[in-house]
C-alpha cells in the first residue's frame, strides 16, 4: 500500500511523463485542419497551365478524392497533358497526409514493381514504379519540391525535413501515372 506522500510523488510523476509525452508528439500531429480558412493567397492560386510543353487540362476529382481533400491541408488538382494524368498537390504544412504513390496503388490492389529513382531530361529526381492490375500497366513517378528548392523523392524524407525546418513551404507534391 502507497503512503499519501508516494501517491502524491507518482502522480506528479506521471503526469509530468504525460506533459512530456504531449510536448514530444505535438510538432508531429501539428495544428488540426479545418478546411475552411480561406487566405488572399488562395484566390490568387493557380495550377500550372502546361507540363513539359504540353498544355494541360484539369480533371475532376472523384468523390473520394472531393472528401480526402476537405480533409487536406492544401489543394489537390488532376490534370491531363492527354498523355498522362497528373496529380499535383500544394500542401501548406507538415502532414502525414501526403504518403508515398505506392501505398495508394497497393490499396487499389496493384501490384507495384520495378520501384527506383530516376532523372527525367531535365535531371530531376523522381520515384518511379509501375503499378499492375488485371493486366494493365501504369508508370507511377512522384516527387516532392518545396518552396526553398528542396526536392524529395518520398514522402517520409520530405515529412521530417519540413518537420524540422529544413525545408520550407509551401511543397508541391508532384504525381505522374501513363498507361503502359
Amino acid at each position: 500500500m502507497l503512503r499519501r506522500n508516494d501517491r502524491d510523488g507518482l502522480r506528479h510523476k506521471l503526469g509530468f511523463a504525460a506533459l512530456l509525452l504531449a510536448c514530444a508528439l505535438l510538432p508531429v500531429l501539428g495544428a488540426p485542419h479545418n478546411g475552411t480558412a480561406a487566405t488572399a493567397a488562395d484566390a490568387a492560386f493557380e495550377w500550372p497551365i502546361e507540363w513539359e510543353g504540353r498544355p494541360l487540362r484539369p480533371l475532376a476529382l472523384s468523390a473520394v478524392e472531393q472528401r480526402f481533400a476537405a480533409q487536406f491541408p492544401g489543394r489537390i488538382a488532376r490534370l491531363t497533358d492527354g498523355a498522362q494524368v497528373l496529380v499535383m498537390r500544394e500542401v501548406r504544412t507538415p502532414t502525414r497526409m501526403l504518403h508515398p504513390a505506392a501505398d495508394c496503388y497497393r490499396g487499389l490492389g496493384y501490384r507495384i514493381e520495378q520501384a527506383r529513382l530516376e532523372r527525367d531530361d531535365a535531371q530531376r529526381l523522381w520515384r518511379c514504379f509501375v503499378a499492375e492490375r488485371n493486366g494493365q500497366r501504369t508508370r507511377v513517378c512522384e516527387r516532392i519540391v518545396g518552396a526553398d528548392g528542396a526536392a524529395f523523392t518520398d514522402a517520409s524524407s520530405w515529412f521530417w525535413a519540413a518537420q524540422l525546418g529544413q525545408s520550407t513551404g509551401p511543397w508541391q507534391a508532384i504525381t505522374t501515372a501513363r498507361a503502359l
